[in-house]
């Protein structure tokens, strides 16, 4: 999963990317208002992570014009913590949560995680499809037979992905988009490696081939 994250600090904003990361997240991060709308535009996110106070222009401006065009990206807002106007200022912008300043990065991605699985209609609980259960926290996959598999982070972030799209064909184009970040090397053959990893773990009839179009997990 790919996230925008949007932060001016120059000690938080390194932080929650190496967090984030750590999580199993691709991150983009960017410092202004300007260039973090233009991103949010061009870029096809999983969720954006959108600081009030920014240079250049406000996050509540950003998200305004975000929702104006039509852009549904998952925005969760951080906000001065006590500071209750902003908070009820993003809503109305169209912010799908909040967190005020000072937080825990434990608590932001528990929120990121519950927002991301309302927007893709899965229930906010451990990822189990067809018998399969991808653990979160740890990284770690369990097999239908209930063998349990250490995920790299490129295999953890596809597998999450394909979960959180079940029956859906998904071309490698767009699994390139939302496993790697911006200034990854983004060559799409790598996907097939990653594919046949999995398969090696979960078995083959897992994730379907097809043709011409991309790649499909079966719920």
């Amino acid at each position: 999963m790919r996230l925008l994250v949007v932060e001016d600090d120059i000690e938080l904003g390194p932080l929650l990317k190496k967090e984030l990361e750590k999580a199993g997240y691709a991150v983009d991060l960017v410092d202004n208002g300007v260039d973090a709308e233009i991103m949010g535009k061009i870029e096809p996110y999983d969720a954006a992570i959108l600081d009030i106070g920014l240079p250049k222009r406000s996050g509540l401006e950003v998200l305004r014009h975000w929702r104006e065009q039509k852009n549904a990206l998952a925005v969760i807002v951080l906000t001065a913590r006590d500071a209750w106007h902003e908070r009820v200022d993003g809503f109305k912008a169209g912010a799908d949560d909040y967190l005020g300043k000072p937080f825990h990065t434990e608590e932001l991605i528990a929120r990121l995680n519950a927002l991301i699985k309302r927007v893709n209609k899965q229930p906010n609980t451990s990822l189990t499809i067809n018998g399969i259960s991808l653990d979160e926290d740890h990284q770690q996959v369990t097999s239908k037979q209930g063998e349990t598999f250490e995920l790299t982070a490129t295999e953890y972030r596809l597998l999450r992905y394909f979960m959180l799209n079940p029956n859906k064909i998904l071309s490698k184009s767009r699994l390139t988009e939302h496993v790697y970040e911006l200034d990854a090397d983004k060559d799409s053959n790598v996907i097939e490696v990653y594919v046949k990893r999995l398969r090696k773990k979960l078995g083959k009839d897992v994730i379907k081939t097809k043709r011409g179009q991309g790649y499909l997990f079966v719920a």
